[in-house]
């Protein structure tokens, strides 16, 4: 029963990213025109991380992010079933979100926007190294982030781990966002493509870069920052 919970956290918690993100970009369609341009669409995903991170991280962690499950399993922070169990429920919430802003907003917002995919800027459509890098450095920065205000115990002790993680997801988007969408979460990009048509072309990059930029970016905080110790495992 407690993973089942578990489970229904991280699936809430990727909902509440993956709405208020996608819902952000459609209403800054110039059909819509909220005028929120990218400062506004990148603290709708800061403050939304934030408050899920605060309803859901001490039932399961918050990850809501499947390269942050995979970072937090390659440092055994969590098992591999548990594991397992988080990404699925990652990739229904998220996918749940677009599907509920499909009904919501026009057909042709909606297509304009390409239901919210995060995809490369005009200039970087056919740079896929440039994707590549961009998504691994924003999830880098997104996993030490998390490691040092939420894992760390000596970050623990500033209090700001949810504020602290839900800005670093907001400067990632201000800095990467016109680069390539500004993914950094593999949940967040397969929810509106699937439902979008856009899991063919460079989709792939936005499950490989977020992937590794999480995974080395736990192990070098987990074997050189963090105090040596034995992870506690969820």
């Amino acid at each position: 029963m407690k993973e089942l919970k578990q489970c229904t956290a991280e699936a809430l918690g990727t909902f509440f990213l993956c709405f208020a993100g996608i819902a952000a970009i459609l209403c800054n369609d110039k059909e819509i025109g909220s005028g929120a341009g990218i400062v506004g669409i990148a603290l709708a995903h800061g403050l939304a991380l934030s408050v899920a991170i605060n309803a859901f991280g001490g039932l399961s962690g918050a990850h809501f992010n499947p390269a942050v499950t995979i970072g937090m399993l390659s440092t055994g922070r969590i098992s591999g079933k548990l594991a397992g169990g988080y990404i699925v429920s990652q990739l229904l919430g998220a996918t749940l979100a677009a599907f509920l802003c499909m009904l919501i907003f026009p057909s042709k917002v909606v297509e304009a926007q390409a239901l919210g995919t995060p995809l490369p800027g005009s200039l970087f459509q056919d740079r896929v190294g440039a994707i590549l890098l961009t998504e691994f450095i924003l999830t880098f920065l997104l996993i030490t982030a998390i490691f040092g205000t939420a894992v760390d115990e000596r970050g623990k002790g500033v209090k700001i781990g949810a504020f602290g993680i839900g800005l670093t997801v907001t400067f990632d988007i201000l800095a990467g966002g016109a680069v390539t969408g500004a993914s950094m979460n593999p949940a967040r990009s397969f929810g509106p493509a699937l439902l979008a048509g856009k899991l063919g072309g460079v989709h792939w990059c936005y499950w490989v870069a977020p992937i590794a930029g999480a995974v080395v970016g736990a192990l070098i905080y987990h074997h050189f920052i963090l105090p040596e110790e034995r992870p506690a495992k969820i």
